[in-house]
């Protein structure tokens, strides 16, 4: 039974939708590329390639949302943490290792700052985070190199942007996936992880359970930050440079692949395998389309469409849960009714 029971769970799950809808995504795509070139290796690696910097990010903002908070500053930390990072190689003789640590504690301070706004100042994350990713991140990410876009000439820096593991898997790519495993088994494994799921679910019953949801929400966004800046560097290392405007554009698309991949809007539920899954449709999607010739205003409106969809399916999600729950609290009430009256009895 409780295998059964699992199966129809995971029926019902938004990953299994995704997966689905992944399955059909393949078949179009590879039935209709040219010289059926969507599923060679060259271009699955690609796709996976494509993945490198939307994976760290979306795990960033997924974080907050399941918290009930939105977060889109990691973006915009990325941009200024790959200028620092730029900076500090080319004007120091700091080691690298202490290099990356910095730029990693600056994206942990860019966190930290969104937190204090939300928690102390009562200000909307929404606020809060574009306040402090496009206006304080952005402009640091100016003043610290001078304006200048600055070369990264170093060894290891070469090594991780540009190597393969035998000849085909690029090493930012494994460097992603380690990130989305590790945060998978902390969301799922750990008592931090359910301690998220709670405060996000439903506040005040974690309250009483004795959490504390604004100190969970400091970690949450110190975490974001540090993601963000991670994917600041993986950019910095692939392009070889501190550009000045970076990871900027995924401020908003990475939110979109999170909530496709079934980070509940409102917070509480949502999975990093599901969100691995909504990355993995919306990126095999671009790429389809660019292997078929679409015009990239086209693609843009696909993305959009794309975003419209995974609310849309939130939304039911959402309502048929509800749905649910109340079926199942009046079933609740009807059977202590009838013990109730057989007692009188």
């Amino acid at each position: 039974m409780q295998i059964r029971d699992k199966a129809k769970s995971f029926i019902r799950s938004r990953s299994f939708l995704l997966i689905v809808l992944l399955v059909l995504m393949i078949a179009f795509f590879w039935y209709f590329s040219p010289n059926k070139s969507f599923l060679r290796i060259n271009n699955i690696v690609s796709i996976l390639n494509s993945m490198v910097l939307f994976i760290p990010f979306a795990v960033a903002v997924s974080f907050p949302i399941l918290l009930g908070e939105f977060d889109l500053s990691p973006g915009f930390i990325g941009t200024a943490a790959g200028a620092a990072l730029a900076t500090i190689l080319f004007e120091t003789g700091i080691p690298w290792y202490i290099a990356v640590i910095i730029c990693l504690g600056l994206g942990v301070v860019f966190g930290l700052m969104n937190a204090l706004l939300i928690n102390k100042f009562l200000i909307q994350s929404f606020i809060a985070t574009l306040a402090v990713g496009s206006f304080i991140a952005r402009g640091i990410s100016l003043i610290i190199p001078s304006g200048r876009t600055l070369r990264i000439d170093h060894p290891v820096f070469d090594w991780i942007g540009d190597a393969r593991i035998r000849g085909v898997v690029p090493v930012t790519v494994v460097i992603s996936l380690i990130v989305l495993i590790v945060y998978g088994v902390i969301l799922s494994k750990t008592n931090f992880g359910r301690s998220i799921y709670l405060c996000g679910g439903n506040g005040k019953a974690a309250r009483l359970a004795g959490l504390n949801p604004k100190r969970l929400s400091y970690i949450v966004f110190a975490n974001s930050g540090m993601l963000g800046a991670l994917a600041g560097l993986l950019l910095a290392a692939r392009i070889k440079t501190g550009n000045l405007d970076g990871t900027n554009a995924y401020a908003f698309p990475t939110v979109t692949a999170a909530i496709f991949g079934g980070i509940s809007f409102g917070g509480g539920s949502g999975s990093m395998l599901g969100c691995f899954l909504g990355l993995l449709v919306l990126c095999g999607f671009q790429n389809g389309l660019q292997i078929m010739r679409f015009s990239p205003h086209w693609q843009t409106i696909a993305a959009g469409a794309l975003l419209l969809l995974a609310l849309a399916i939130d939304y039911i999600s959402k309502r048929r849960a509800m749905k649910l729950e109340v079926k199942k609290m009046t079933k609740t009430t009807e059977q202590g009714a009838l013990g109730a009256d057989s007692g009188q009895e």
